[in-house]
């Protein structure tokens, strides 16, 4: 027979149990996850490729009472016609324009630089 505390005796910690236990589930994945893409672009050969801007954007986590943090993404197109966007620093975000043209540089996933062609600039006299 059950009393109206028992239940909440036996099932409280049986629940929080579960909940450590996805918590931690959920950490190691995230661990793992970053270990695996870290080795990946190491095992990666280094390309530079001729590269378009295409476009930019970025995501803000955190904020509220904890401090914001911005990522910033760049996505190019190569010669062939595929786009694939990479996270860069907010320094080479800032000087990156949409419709640059140039030499980019990768590994994997990650962002070695972008170096762009030089135009000709036109003036109106």
């Amino acid at each position: 027979m059950l009393h109206g505390g028992d239940f909440m005796f036996t099932f409280a910690p049986i629940f929080i149990g579960i909940i450590f236990v996805i918590v931690i589930a959920t950490i190691l994945f995230t661990i793992f996850k970053g270990f695996s893409q870290w080795n990946k672009n190491n095992n990666s050969p280094k390309l530079n490729v001729n590269a378009k801007v295409v476009t930019k954007r970025t995501a803000i986590r955190g904020g509220g009472e904890n401090r914001a943090h911005n990522d910033y993404f760049v996505t190019f197109e190569v010669e062939s016609g595929d786009r694939f966007e990479l996270e860069v620093e907010g320094s080479e975000y800032g000087m990156l324009v949409e419709g640059d043209t140039g030499e980019l540089a990768f590994q994997g996933t990650r962002y070695l630089g972008f170096i762009r062609q030089k135009k000709k600039m036109e003036f109106d006299a």
